[in-house]
């Protein structure tokens, strides 16, 4: 799949409860969750962000506590995709299991700046930042990684597995 949309960058260790704070998980409807994304950082730092934007992170995002509601926020926000330095184990589990690809790329974060156009194409690795040309390669999603995705999330996947017979 291919994604293009604005950048948007957040710093280093930015916490679940930053991403989104404990006051607003009495829901786990996306809509609702995406209102409030990254309000622990800044309360209306979603107002900035359109469908279809893509979130730049610095080192271990998604850091704390375990909260699915987290990846449901950034989705709920419209953001399709998280590219980053890298990400904290569990939050890159519960990513994918609410079906939020996540690209790890290193120090190469540095390269995209708030405002850019970045397009990334998920089936080969290619992250391109479309204002200044630079271009950085990580490995593609994985098949079975890709299918989650594609689904949904772990959940969206089981059903359409248990609903087709296999």
């Amino acid at each position: 799949m291919l994604y293009t949309g604005t950048v948007h960058t957040v710093g280093e260790h930015i916490d679940t409860d930053a991403i989104i704070p404990a006051r607003f998980l009495v829901t786990g409807d996306p809509e609702t969750l995406g209102k409030h994304c990254m309000s622990g950082i800044e309360p209306d730092w979603v107002a900035r962000v359109k469908k279809g934007d893509i979130l730049v992170a610095g080192r271990n995002f998604g850091c704390g506590s375990s909260r699915e509601h987290a990846p449901l926020a950034v989705l709920g926000a419209g953001i399709p995709l998280v590219i980053g330095h890298s990400f904290a184990r569990i939050f890159y589990r519960n990513a994918f299991n609410m079906g939020l690809p996540l690209f790890e790329i290193g120090d190469a974060v540095s390269a995209f700046s708030e405002g850019d156009t970045v397009s990334v194409d998920t089936d080969c690795g290619a992250i391109t930042n479309v204002t200044t040309g630079y271009q950085v390669t990580c490995p593609p999603l994985p098949p079975s990684m890709e299918r989650i995705v594609r689904a949904g999330g772990l959940v969206g996947y089981v059903q359409e597995r248990l609903g087709s017979g296999k």
